[in-house]
């Protein structure tokens, strides 16, 4: 039987130590690389996050590879402390999931994206 999306995100939060919104600043306090993945126009319409490199979806594993040529800055080791962020946090659960089968095991994501992340920051 084939997989659906519901399977795979499972599968992928599985391997994953989810972030809640308000354990984000602890985290790059510590060293942890924020990553918002979310297109220009998401970006845009949302807000932007200042902590944050935007490195789109399309490129993320190249950019955050350490033996990659298009690697990023920021990509020394595979002891990275990468975090996802995208608007609710589906695509980034399965991107950090992808980060992890490249070896970058402390790859995560934050419960909530985007929108948890604003909500705490400015809870009315």
């Amino acid at each position: 039987m084939p997989m659906t999306i519901d399977d795979m995100l499972l599968v992928a939060r599985e391997s994953l130590q989810r972030l809640p919104a308000e354990d984000l600043d602890a985290e790059l306090a510590a060293g942890a690389v924020l990553v918002d993945i979310r297109p220009a126009a998401q970006r845009a319409a949302e807000g932007e996050v200042p902590e944050a490199l935007v490195i789109e979806r399309n490129v993320l594993e190249w950019r955050c590879d350490p033996a990659s040529d298009a690697r990023i800055p920021q990509a020394v080791d595979h002891d990275v402390r990468w975090i996802i962020l995208c608007s609710e946090g589906y695509t980034s659960s399965l991107a950090a999931a992808s980060l992890q089968q490249l070896g970058l095991h402390r790859a995560t994501d934050v419960i909530g994206g985007y929108r948890a992340l604003a909500a705490h920051h400015d809870p009315r």
